[in-house]
């Protein structure tokens, strides 16, 4: 996994693993969630992933 840059400093996002059809996402508590295209749709998936990129927004959008 890869560490997310959290720019603001205030999220609960730690690292993140993208593949072409899903994202896990592992949270400063440890707990690793996953998110596929079948589980979120893929307009979901998407801004995830884009919120990832940025490394701003992720844990906010999830919430």
């Amino acid at each position: 996994m890869e560490r997310y840059r959290n720019l603001n400093g205030h999220s609960g996002v730690a690292a993140y693993e993208i593949g072409d059809d899903f994202m896990r996402v592992r949270f400063n508590s440890g707990t690793v969630y996953l998110y596929t295209m079948e589980s979120v749709g893929a307009q979901h998936l998407t801004a995830l992933k884009q919120r990832t990129w940025r490394g701003q927004g992720l844990s906010a959008y999830i919430s």
